[in-house]
């Protein structure tokens, strides 16, 4: 076979098996927008948070990992008084979590229930947002501060 031969005949046969553009247009990224939110959150350092307000209003913010609850709602404008500054010395930070996040939270000390039984409106899932604090876990909860407060400074 001369060589002119032998390159037309190498030229049809890479034709052959390359594959077409439209072949490689038909082809879809691998589905890996499921576990986008999820890893996002591991390695964000901030998470999204929405804070039911006393009188029902709803407001979503986004929040600092490893920041408290008090925190978060004071450099947000929510009212949450925190009387002591977050010293947990008084139970004006009470929150109550929904009770999925509630079983995910630190154990609960000795006196912060002595504190939190001087709440108003104590719940089964209550905690002072004194001394919670986000984790990436916790993107996208919700958060109700209840209705009056005993401040007893």
């Amino acid at each position: 076979m001369s060589s002119a031969l032998r390159s037309v005949v190498s030229s049809a046969m890479r034709a052959a098996t390359r594959p077409s553009t439209t072949a490689w247009k038909s082809l879809k990224p691998p589905h890996i927008h499921s576990a986008l939110p999820f890893a996002s959150r591991l390695f964000s350092d901030k998470i999204r948070v929405t804070f039911v307000e006393a009188d029902g209003a709803k407001k979503e913010v986004t929040a600092a990992i490893g920041e408290t609850f008090l925190e978060i709602a004071h450099n947000n404008d929510i009212e949450l008084e925190g009387a002591c500054g977050g010293e947990l010395a008084c139970s004006t930070c009470h929150c109550v979590f929904e009770p999925a996040v509630y079983a995910t939270l630190p154990p609960i000390t000795e006196e912060e229930e002595d504190m939190l039984d001087m709440a108003w409106g104590l719940t089964d899932t209550s905690r002072l947002g004194c001394q919670i604090k986000a984790t990436p876990e916790m993107d996208g909860i919700t958060v109700t501060i209840p209705d009056g407060s005993n401040n007893m400074l």
